[in-house]
């Protein structure tokens, strides 16, 4: 009888796995190559990168712990660090520069009311065996805004985007004003401890339809030659741009023909991207590839 049972608890188990490996095969990901599920502590995905190719770092968005969380390239989880002097406000975005370095970007501003838009720089984290560590404090406010919130058809100052380039970060904000018009404004700050003025450089009206066209991340290729604005439901991809002018070159749409909740993007190789999304549902938690042609 015990043997019956074993038989027909493995039989079983082949069978879900057989189902989640066709209900995998048969979703339709559009453009994107569907890589893995993220594991259970990154429901809500909200920056990607990769320093050495080794490790995927992401991190979850407001409300969660203030941890960078560590994966392989299958997906799963490999490492936690913590930062201890660090509180997850809205962490929105990663980046890192060319010493290895991973910046937290802990500005998401969805009613365009804080005061206190941090950026967290973790020195060199893959060289870290602790558990966890500290990290340099990085603030910086708006010149243009004046009121918190300003009105709700002024609201241009949340942010969920950004990278490094040369000595410097720069952020893309995510239109939250009523008089939507697809709008994303770029901002140029010093990537040094201290409390910094933003410089604006640039606008860019994405499209006008705000469910797919509010920028929910952005990444710089490892030549500085393409940079990319994630949408829920495109890449734009920025090129033939002078100096940090990144808004007055080339701009050129590329639809996923996927929507769901993402929120990270980064380039694994010149032409290569990763993505993620959030859980939505019985959608999302996913870690994606996307190749530019």
């Amino acid at each position: 009888m015990k043997s019956i049972v074993v038989f027909l608890f493995l039989n079983m188990r082949s069978f879900v796995l057989l189902l989640s490996l066709l209900f995998v095969g048969c979703t339709n990901y559009g453009q994107l190559e569907y890589v893995a599920k993220l594991p259970k502590s990154l429901k809500e995905s909200s920056g990607v990168e990769v320093i050495s190719g080794s490790i995927i770092w992401s991190i979850n968005d407001s409300g969660n712990e203030p941890v960078l969380i560590g994966l392989n390239n299958q997906g799963k989880e490999i490492r936690q660090l913590w930062i201890e002097n660090a509180k997850n406000t809205d962490w929105e975005d990663l980046t890192k520069d060319d010493e290895g370095n991973l910046y937290i970007g802990d500005f998401g501003n969805n009613g365009n009311d804080r005061k206190d838009l941090t950026i967290y720089k973790v020195f060199q984290p893959e060289g870290i065996s602790t558990a966890s560590t500290t990290a340099e404090k990085i603030t910086f406010y708006f010149p243009e805004q004046k009121d918190f919130p300003p009105k709700k058809s002024k609201r241009f100052y949340d942010v969920e985007a950004f990278f490094y380039a040369s000595g410097n970060l720069y952020l893309f904000t995510r239109n939250r004003s009523t008089k939507f018009d697809g709008t994303t404004f770029c901002y140029r700050i010093p990537a040094e401890a201290g409390h910094h003025k933003a410089t604006r450089l640039g606008s860019y009206p994405v499209c006008t339809k705000s469910n797919r066209c509010q920028v929910t991340s952005a990444a710089i290729s490892p030549s500085r030659k393409q940079v990319v604005l994630l949408t829920h439901d495109s890449v734009w991809i920025l090129s033939g741009y002078q100096g940090d002018d990144f808004l007055r070159g080339n701009i050129m749409q590329l639809p996923l023909e996927h929507f769901s909740q993402k929120e990270a993007v980064c380039f694994e190789t010149e032409n290569t991207l990763l993505i993620t999304d959030e859980k939505d549902h019985t959608t999302g938690r996913n870690l994606y590839r996307f190749t530019l042609d």
